[in-house]
């Protein structure tokens, strides 16, 4: 009888052990979450975010303001791009609301070609201003992507400092030094 007790202890205080199921309930589990943010980056695709307009505008006035900011910032864009915007809102306040941050401009347009030319020259030019202000623009992707681009910045911070380069963006495994692909990261 003694022993029975000994084995149920012995088995409570076990701790579970990734079973062959288990692990394929986590990679399962992990492959649907893959699938929903990639669903939700594909939807993002052709939005525009757009950071540090005044919360003064008008919500009728934001479907324009990326007219405003092309034709202030990039006029030679004004007569390539055909800019119709679909949607635009501001973003709800999830942080904190005593900073007196402005919300965030979320703009949806129908070509994602025409959204990565804006960025492309956004990137090109540094400073993007509207009515003399300081803004940002950015791509607008899910939670998990924008945590996952903050996550590699970071790794691409010490590689700089390092003087290393990816062959391609995040997705690249193969580090070279110097454009060498003989070398390698532990150098």
């Amino acid at each position: 009888m003694e022993d029975h007790k000994n084995q149920v202890k012995d088995l409570e205080h076990k701790e579970p052990e990734d079973t062959p199921p288990q692990k394929q309930e986590d990679k399962r589990i992990q492959k649907v979450e893959d699938n929903v943010r990639n669903l939700w980056d594909n939807f993002k695709r052709t939005n525009i975010r757009i950071m540090g307009v005044p919360e003064d505008e008008r919500e009728q006035d934001i479907k324009n303001i990326l007219k405003e900011i092309v034709t202030e910032n990039f006029p030679h864009l004004v007569k390539e791009l055909d800019l119709q915007v679909q949607e635009a809102h501001r973003t709800p306040n999830k942080r904190n609301p005593k900073k007196i941050t402005p919300r965030q401009i979320i703009i949806k347009i129908p070509r994602a070609k025409n959204k990565e030319r804006i960025l492309k020259a956004a990137r090109a030019k540094q400073v993007v201003n509207y009515k003399g202000a300081p803004i940002r623009l950015s791509a607008d992707f899910s939670t998990e992507t924008m945590q996952a681009r903050r996550e590699w910045q970071e790794i691409f911070k010490v590689m700089s400092s390092k003087n290393l380069t990816a062959k391609d963006n995040l997705s690249s495994k193969a580090i070279t030094k110097n454009r060498r692909p003989d070398k390698e990261l532990h150098q």
